[in-house]
């Protein structure tokens, strides 16, 4: 009997994002929120920092040591490294050495090839994970969103992560029709990139792409004047350079993945069987993610489809808490993870 409660604290539920990963432990909630990020040393292949120190490494090391990240458009790019970083997260979490195996679940992309879903589950094995179970995020962030995915209606939900953005129609526990497009925050901070590079010939860094888009950026025409000082290197000279920048420049700078992201939606709406459009229209589109947080974008979706559009209570934390939900009721909610295929 002893034996079965010592267990019980041990039951996880992981969101590998592309940018952030959260790790869900039953019966604490949401215990670890870190970047997907590991620092490197390249001379003896070491880690030497994971998540947020290592984040704040990225475009600021010496040579010999090189922040990653493991994770491309929301799958495994470097298997070795995602797994170094998952069982950091682990121990993390589980400051015991000896704890028991727990049972995780890991919630991916609805994209996702099987070759993508095994490296997913062996990373999780590797990591120290007794049994590894898969949800697909747009599942596991209409259930965070608190919609009633078992129930014979309609629930859509659009969950823009760092990698990629999932757009989703679920009913009945399962996903009626989905699109997953490799397009999500990253692509965004690329425009913003390349647009500096463009126009005022200005080097800028990744984090500072980012920083501009929480700031400045914006899907819908609105509050133009806003202004923000960009730094960077110049191309030309070779020199530190500050540039300022408008609100309107940095939207039409990322209107392409804005656009992309518009257009999945309205290819899932098209896809979608009549009986269901009917009750989108009642009840909307739940939108999710650290993307959903770009200023106008609910304003843009509405205008383009027509429909109500509503901004999740936590975007970041949707789809942890939804696998989260299906540690803490594993039984009730079993049948929305991804069946183990048949060997």
């Amino acid at each position: 009997m002893a034996n079965n409660f010592s267990f019980l604290g041990r039951e996880m539920a992981v969101d590998l994002g592309t940018a952030n990963t959260l790790v869900y432990v039953r019966g604490r909630g949401i215990v670890l929120n870190e970047p997907s990020v590991v620092a490197l040393n390249t001379a003896n292949g070491k880690a030497v920092a994971v998540g947020i120190e290592a984040k704040r490494m990225i475009g600021r090391t010496p040579g010999n040591i090189v922040a990653v990240r493991p994770l491309k458009d929301g799958v495994i790019a470097d298997f070795d490294v995602t797994e170094r970083m998952l069982r950091y997260f682990i121990q993390k979490v589980h400051k015991r050495r000896h704890f028991a195996k727990p049972r995780i679940i890991v919630a991916v992309p609805s994209g996702i090839t099987g070759v993508e879903q095994r490296a997913v589950k062996e990373a999780g094995y590797q990591a120290g994970a007794r049994r590894v179970y898969i949800i697909e995020e747009p599942m596991a962030a209409a259930i965070g969103a608190g919609l009633p995915v078992h129930e014979p209606t309609g629930n859509m939900v659009v969950d823009i992560g760092g990698g990629t953005t999932e757009v989703a129609i679920i009913s009945m526990g399962g996903i009626v029709t989905s699109q997953s497009i490799r397009v999500g925050g990253d692509e965004l901070d690329q425009s913003i990139i390349t647009f500096a590079k463009k126009e005022y010939s200005l080097m800028l860094g990744e984090r500072t792409a980012e920083e501009i888009k929480i700031a400045i950026g914006s899907a819908y025409p609105g509050d133009d004047d806003q202004h923000a000082e960009i730094r960077g290197r110049d191309l030309v000279s070779g020199l530190p350079k500050t540039v300022i920048v408008s609100a309107g420049e940095i939207r039409r700078a990322i209107e392409e993945p804005v656009n992309a992201i518009v257009d999945s939606v309205k290819t899932t709406l098209d896809k979608c069987p009549p009986e269901l459009s009917g009750d989108l229209m009642d009840r909307g589109i739940a939108l999710t993610g650290g993307g959903a947080l770009l200023k106008g974008l609910d304003e843009r979706l509405r205008e383009e489809t027509a429909m109500p559009i509503h901004l999740v209570d936590n975007p970041l934390d949707s789809v942890a808490l939804g696998s989260g939900r299906c540690v803490e009721d594993f039984d009730a909610l079993q049948q929305v993870l991804v069946p183990e295929p048949r060997h």
